[in-house]
């Protein structure tokens, strides 16, 4: 059965941006090795794409009239009116992530969903009980304050570990699988 995965990058403090929503912390480490190897991988098993407005709304500033994920359907949660991108195939919607799940299993077929972010949307996700893996790239820098990883209603039991790797410039890559997800599932 097709998983729904949060791929993300933090700083070892936990954020996925600063409180201004900057990335430069990150960009520096672009290029890093085994970077574009675990993304193309990972993306090699992605279906379907679900994003938050903040995410969707940054990269439209960053990388303007260029769509990354071209080719795959994608969900972007807004409360706005965007336009979606020249040969971008985006569906925007608002309401609970639950009300959405048959379309992202029929869009995604038998690969993966990645939630892409930002945090609220994927602990949305995870509160449900929809969340499968975290995949977790940690950036060493602290950054002390920003937008948090996950930011959940309450503690989850205990995750289990299903891999753990270095890869360039002392990035540690974890996969962790969500109670739920480490269950057989039938």
């Amino acid at each position: 059965m097709p998983r729904i995965q949060y791929f993300v990058a933090a700083s070892l403090d936990g954020f996925i941006a600063t409180t201004t929503d900057d990335l430069g912390w990150l960009l520096q480490f672009d290029g890093f090795e085994g970077g574009a190897e675990s993304y193309n991988d990972f993306m090699s098993g992605v279906g379907c794409i679900v994003m938050g407005g903040e995410t969707f709304a940054w990269l439209m500033e960053h990388e303007p009239r260029k769509w990354p994920y071209t080719g795959t359907p994608s969900y972007v949660f807004t409360h706005h009116e965007y336009r979606a991108p020249d040969g971008a195939d985006i569906t925007f919607v608002r309401g609970d992530v639950q009300e959405f799940m048959a379309d992202f299993r029929r869009d995604a077929g038998d690969r993966n969903i990645w939630v892409v972010g930002g945090g609220s949307l994927a602990a949305q996700f995870a509160d449900a009980g929809l969340l499968d893996e975290i995949i977790l790239s940690v950036i060493p820098v602290v950054l002390g304050a920003g937008k948090r990883l996950l930011p959940m209603k309450g503690p989850t039991p205990a995750l289990e570990l299903a891999a753990c790797r270095t890869l360039g410039r002392g990035i540690v890559e974890l996969r962790y699988l969500l109670p739920a997800a480490s269950a057989p599932q039938a």
